[in-house]
């Protein structure tokens, strides 16, 4: 009987991995990729980005630690390891949740490890165990407040999701402030932006598109002009700590607020160029062109626009 006890808890932790990379299949599978060329494709991406990264900036290890732990602290989520205490005894819920830490980190570690900055990928790891004893309520019992109306729940959400991201900006800011490093203020910047977008890759029910009895273009127009007035007030910080202390630069920096506008009305419009389902992966690669080639945009933006309309109108009637 002891021996069947073990058996079962061995073969059941197989099943749950078995079953977690299963469910990431089935999702590179629906976005429209062979999990293998998915696989790849986010290598490539990794790689890329992180070699960009410690190209630009003298503080890309301790970004890219606040990075590493923000993927790591996703696995923390209350309702899913409530679930999985439900499933497993705590010997093998804390196993799991070690496993799976150490897993997330691994890649970041290595890079780290390949940029010879061992102090910061040691210091990932040992951070990656010890989130395994805390889930994000036991962290934050309380709701986080948000600077936003309660109608923008793109907003509400992404940011109760991503407030350390957005403080840890503010953070780089004073610091390129300090080493008079304005492309490390830009990245800032651009990294607040970008988070913004991440915001809309959240689908709401369809009723919560209907309740707003608009026509497509006016709740097109609200939504966009909703993303700019709230990206607008998280980036402002940044935008006027650099303006005052690197005034030559303002039209550089302006420009670069003015693309994030318009990249953030891009993914805005990719949203429900397909509603209700998901952004699906043309249009990903269609942003991501638009990203290495911005006059893209003068075709991409109407693109989506007149796909949005066209879905609505199956809704806003």
């Amino acid at each position: 009987m002891i021996f069947g006890f073990f058996i079962f808890r061995k073969y059941s932790m197989k099943y749950y991995f078995s079953l977690q990379l299963r469910m990431l299949n089935r999702q590179l599978t629906d976005f429209g990729l062979h999990p293998v060329a998915g696989y790849f494709l986010l290598v490539l991406i990794y790689a890329g980005l992180s070699v960009y990264l410690f190209s630009k900036t003298e503080f890309a290890a301790y970004i890219y630690l606040v990075i590493a732990i923000s993927f790591v602290m996703k696995l923390s989520e209350t309702g899913r390891n409530g679930f999985m205490k439900t499933c497993f005894n705590a010997y093998d819920y804390y196993k799991i949740r070690m496993i799976e830490n150490l897993l997330m980190a691994l890649p970041f570690t290595f890079f780290l490890l390949f940029n010879l900055a061992f102090l910061t990928a040691a210091s990932l790891m040992i951070i990656s165990g010890i989130l395994v004893i805390f889930n994000s309520k036991s962290a934050l019992n309380f709701a986080i407040p948000t600077p936003f109306l309660k109608r923008p729940f793109e907003f509400n959400i992404g940011f109760r999701n991503t407030f350390y991201v957005i403080f840890f900006a503010y953070f780089i800011t004073v610091m390129a402030v300090i080493a008079g490093n304005f492309n490390l203020g830009i990245f800032t910047l651009i990294l607040i932006l970008f988070v913004c977008m991440t915001y809309y890759a959240e689908m709401e029910n369809e009723f919560y598109v209907w309740i707003f009895s608009l026509s497509p273009n006016r709740f097109l127009i609200h939504k966009i002009q909703t993303a700019i007035l709230f990206s607008t007030l998280l980036c402002l910080p940044v935008f006027t700590g650099l303006s005052v202390f690197f005034p030559g630069n303002i039209g550089v920096l302006a420009g670069f607020q003015c693309l994030g506008y318009l990249y953030l009305i891009t993914v805005v419009l990719a949203k429900y160029a397909d509603f209700p389902n998901k952004i699906n992966l043309p249009q990903v690669l269609v942003i991501a062109f638009s990203i290495s080639f911005p006059p893209l945009l003068i075709g991409v933006i109407p693109f989506f626009y007149l796909k949005s309309v066209q879905k609505l109108n199956e809704i806003l009637r």
